[in-house]
């Protein structure tokens, strides 16, 4: 067979041609002795080139041949090979596909006589034919060996396509029955003594009790003992135990010949720390007083397998009244909501787009989606009773509880996506759900799969396109059908009973189930084009609605908002054609009343939400926002119009601010939650603060226009205080302010202080009327002499009052004071006044230090509302936001004269700077900025949620949870975030009592 040089030969040509990828290599072993009487048959080369992997499957084939122990025995399986196709498909299809199992055939070379032919019967066995399989074993050794024998049986079946997919996966179940029961009668031979003191039955869980097997897979397994007749329960259970052990050691254990697999039995009651054996009646304890939803989920697919069958069978009827009405449980709606979270956080990053089990558009999603279904409509439907998941889902269809066609696409996509699974296992013997990276390995998964022209690409393509079908029918497979219920569109299928789809709503968050279908009718309902488009949108927007803390209030929210935009062209195609709309759109509609209810006051703020010319959910420069607002005041006919035009460009941008801080709070599909929560803190603070100070430029414009023309008779100024100054408004705060004003020349000044106070007077009118438009409070009790002071002051009656009479809580909220409308001149010139009393040169005497922690002291105990827990105030209860702001400033008003950086009106820039000028640890800065940060994000949540503002936690439990997804906690996990606020704000309190109520000097 050797070729001319410089010439490849005929037999290379035609290994290449039939998929060998060593060419080379295959002409050895083609020309080795063991192969010599079959080197030039065809039908031996046409047999390997069938396989997944013609070079693994030659090798495999060689290695047998040599392993045999002498020729009579390898002459037995050439000619046979040449003789039996069936044996010739099954053999060279088993190596191509498989190294493990080529490795137990090289180490049992007669095994091979296991292919050689099938009855009719042999088709298709069950544990009876696997049992007869395994029954010469003696010991694990021998047990292990008749497992790979009877595994090898189920290998050729499946790679030679007699078998598909679901019947491989159950004889793989029905082959792990019958291990476990030999397993278990060897330990009982082992210990007869202990067989008869008990009754021991072994419930099959998982993929192994659902009848749906993979080739490596841990076998998921529950224990019920008893006692024998006359025996005590207590040493009953202890040989029940040892027993049990004994099984799962024969099982787990690797010998010579390797392991079998483990035998997990985590899924018991209390998991690994609970008693590896009960009793019935201790399992029925246990589930009905401590068993969670997943559990009753795992016990869908409980099975008796081994051991006592008749326990077994009373083991299961016990339990399955309990897992029929886990729907009806409390908690069945925060768990099912916990459940249905990805876990995809936990898996490495570097895995998440290869895991066929795990990964969006995995197993786990067709798998979980099916079950939930389940529980849900298999109290009043026994025929959706089944542990097999292609069976459920077969049933789901059948009885209308899932559209027919996404049943038939998600049954084609799970069997793909299965068989990838297999082949992936297969291989190795190794239990992984993970894709391979190597090209080689890729290309034998296609080949395997039938996909011949270009293996990797078209295996890499269908995988994409069936977990695209699964990734989009997950969320569909829950709604559709309810769609299909109150539209009564599609004809000759079966629907959802009004009751069915009640109960399904209830099981998916929504209080009010019935007007929940109500609003569903009322969208989906018609042959109109907005009425389809909204069918079309509607299955993924009420999976987002029911992720929310307040499912119902979302859909009725997007009722609101549809009946006023559904005949705007561009409102139904936003949100089909602009990928981020629509979950932005569900995720504002449901996370409280603030942000729906600036969006119904004029809808067409949706179009923020989008990625287009809406301008998106960045927030808008001060700069441009007080162009857009003074212009609009430009054009208005008067100031009542130039105003009622200001606060609609603020009611709009407020809209704007708080989508991006619930979108950035909740995170998306495409884009996790803000890791960062002081960066959303300083955005909400910025952004309203912009905000307010462009709506007072450009409500200040309007009056002075409309009273006065282009020039007030006096130059007037504004001064933010407090969180304005500090660029820390929340939703709900009022504009703390001072206001300034300095005659111009040859004006009297009795003429300019009426002009001023009148322009204040009006302001303040115009920014409260009643109208769509949320109100802007000014409050300026700040001023000098507080309420019992003038309203308005020149600069010299300011420099005269505190260079006379200023008090130390002057000075302390000076340290906020900045300018934020007016002429800049003035407000640059009263920052200059006042710089000398926020940062006095000398710093505190002890006496003014003592004055303000007898004022924080005052209004700790005055301010706090009557009957508020003060460990949950995010103001005034310890460690709260007033805690951290006092401690601040109390470092700003001592060392801010020689520390630059500490010239700040904002708390956590100051705090930085105090860091930085070692004025206080890392440690505790990083403690205080924690606590300002979540206290801040508190008060800006029950905003959020209750549209009014609050500084405690909301009691009503939907508020609380709500509250808690803004702070990034799931579903049932409140108390968590309750206790972690308790345990950040006692740190910071530690650090207040140091540092602001400590030692005098810091």
């Amino acid at each position: 067979m050797t070729a001319a040089p410089g010439r490849r030969s005929s037999t290379f040509t035609r290994l290449l041609r039939h998929g060998f990828t060593d060419a080379s290599a295959a002409e050895r072993l083609l020309d080795s002795a063991e192969l010599m009487p079959l080197r030039d048959d065809p039908v031996l080369l046409d047999a390997l080139g069938a396989t997944a992997d013609p070079d693994l499957a030659l090798l495999g084939l060689v290695r047998l041949l040599e392993a045999q122990p002498e020729p009579g025995a390898r002459r037995e399986l050439l000619d046979t090979l040449i003789s039996s196709k069936p044996l010739r498909d099954r053999l060279l299809g088993v190596l191509g596909a498989s190294t493990a199992l080529a490795d137990h055939l090289t180490r049992h070379p007669d095994d091979w006589q296991a292919l050689v032919m099938y009855e009719a019967h042999d088709l298709h066995p069950g544990v009876e034919e696997f049992e007869a399989g395994l029954a010469e074993a003696t010991d694990p050794v021998s047990l292990r060996v008749a497992y790979r024998r009877c595994l090898l049986s189920i290998a050729a079946r499946d790679v030679c396509g007699t078998t598909g997919v679901a019947e491989s996966a159950a004889e793989l179940a029905d082959l792990a029955t019958a291990t476990l029961r030999a397993a278990l009668g060897l330990a009982g031979a082992a210990a007869p003594e202990d067989v008869a003191l008990c009754r021991l039955a072994v419930i099959a869980m998982g993929k192994c009790g659902g009848h749906e097997l993979n080739y490596v897979s841990d076998v998921d397994v529950i224990f019920v003992g008893e006692a024998a007749e006359g025996a005590d329960e207590t040493k009953a259970v202890r040989a029940a135990t040892r027993l049990a052990s004994h099984m799962m050691r024969i099982c787990s254990e690797t010998t010579v010949e390797g392991s079998i697999w483990p035998v997990d039995a985590n899924l018991r009651p209390e998991g690994r720390n609970g008693p590896l054996v009960r009793t019935l009646s201790s399992h029925l304890a246990y589930y009905q007083r401590w068993a969670k939803t997943w559990e009753f989920q795992a016990l869908l697919k409980a099975r008796p397998v081994a051991g006592d069958l008749d326990l077994g069978a009373e083991y299961v009827a016990a339990v399955q009244p309990l897992v029929w009405k886990a729907a009806e449980r409390e908690n069945f709606v925060p768990d099912v909501q916990k459940m249905r979270r990805r876990v995809v956080e936990n898996i490495p990053a570097a895995e998440v787009d290869r895991q066929l089990k795990l990964g969006p558009g995995g197993l786990r999603d067709v798998e979980f989606a099916v079950q939930l279904l389940q529980l849900v409509h298999g109290r009043a439907d026994t025929s959706l009773r089944s542990g097999t998941t292609l069976d459920a889902l077969k049933a789901l269809a059948a009885g209308g509880y899932v559209g027919r066609a996404d049943a038939a696409q998600l049954d084609e996509a799970y069997r793909f996506l299965r068989s990838m699974e297999h082949r992936i296992q297969l291989f190795r013997l190794r239990r992984t759900h993970l894709v391979p990276e190597d090209e080689a390995e890729l290309r034998r998964i296609g080949r395997s799969l039938g996909l011949r022209t270009d293996p990797v690409a078209e295996l890499l393509r269908e995988w994409k396109r069936h977990a695209g079908v699964v990734r989009r029918l997950h969320e569909k497979l829950f709604y559709r059908p309810l769609l299909d219920a109150v539209a009564q569109l599609a004809t000759g299928e079966a629907r959802l009973s009004a009751e069915a789809a009640q109960e399904r709503m209830v099981a998916l968050g929504y209080a009010d189930p019935a007007s929940a279908l109500r609003h569903l009718e009322a969208l989906a309902s018609g042959v109109t084009r907005k009425a389809a488009i909204q069918r079309t949108l509607l299955p993924v927007l009420l999976g987002w609605f029911a992720d929310s803390a307040d499912p119902d209030a979302g859909l009725l929210n997007f009722r609101k908002v549809s009946d006023a935009l559904g005949k705007t062209p561009w409102y139904l195609r936003l949100l089909r054609d602009e990928g981020a709309a629509a979950q932005n759109l569900a995720r504002v509609l449901s996370a409280g009343r603030l942000a729906p209810d600036l969006l119904m006051r004029a809808p067409e703020a949706v179009a923020l939400l989008g990625d287009g010319d809406g301008g998106g959910l960045e927030p808008r420069s001060r700069t441009h926002l007080e162009q857009e607002i003074l212009a609009a005041v430009k054009r208005a006919d008067g100031a009542a119009q130039a105003v009622t035009a200001a606060r609609g460009v603020r009611r709009r941008e407020l809209f704007r601010t708080a989508a991006a801080d619930i979108v950035g709070s909740y995170g998306t599909e495409e884009q996790a939650a803000e890791a960062d929560q002081g960066a959303l803190v300083d955005q909400v603070g910025g952004a309203v603060s912009d905000l307010t100070a462009a709506t007072l430029a450009g409500t200040l414009r309007a009056v002075v226009r409309d009273g006065w023309g282009d020039s007030l008779p006096t130059r007037f100024a504004i001064i933010g205080m407090g969180r304005f100054g500090g660029h820390e408004l929340g939703y709900g705060s009022d504009a703390d302010v001072l206001f300034v004003h300095e005659p111009r020349d040859g004006v009297d000044e009795r003429e300019a202080s009426q002009a001023a106070n009148k322009v204040v007077s009006e302001m303040r009118r115009l920014l409260q009327i009643p109208s769509a438009d949320p109100p802007l409070l000014i409050d300026a009790d700040l001023r000098p002499e507080g309420k019992s002071g003038p309203l308005v002051r020149t600069l010299t009656s300011y420099a005269a009052y505190y260079r006379r009479w200023a008090l130390t809580w002057e000075s302390h909220a000076l340290l906020r004071a900045e300018p934020v409308a007016g002429d800049e001149d003035l407000g640059r010139r009263f920052i200059e006044l006042i710089d000398p009393l926020r940062y006095p040169a000398d710093g505190l005497a002890d006496e003014a230090v003592r004055e303000i922690r007898r004022l924080k002291a005052r209004m700790e105990s005055e301010r706090l509302p009557r009957g508020a827990d003060p460990k949950l105030h995010a103001k005034l209860g310890p460690g709260g936001l007033s805690d951290v702001e006092w401690t601040v400033q109390l470092l700003q008003l001592r060392h801010g004269a020689a520390e630059p950086g500490l010239r700040t009106t904002r708390t956590r820039e100051a705090l930085a700077a105090a860091r930085t000028a070692g004025l206080i640890t890392d440690e505790d800065a990083a403690i205080l900025d924690e606590a300002w940060v979540l206290a801040t994000r508190v008060r800006n949540a029950v905003m959020l949620v209750r549209g009014r503002a609050g500084d405690t936690f909301p009691t009503e439990p939907r508020e609380l949870a709500a509250v808690g997804r803004y702070l990034g906690y799931g579903p049932g996990h409140a108390g968590d975030m309750l206790d972690a606020y308790r345990r950040t704000a006692r740190r910071a309190r530690a650090v207040v009592d140091e540092l602001f109520y400590g030692a005098t000097e810091r």
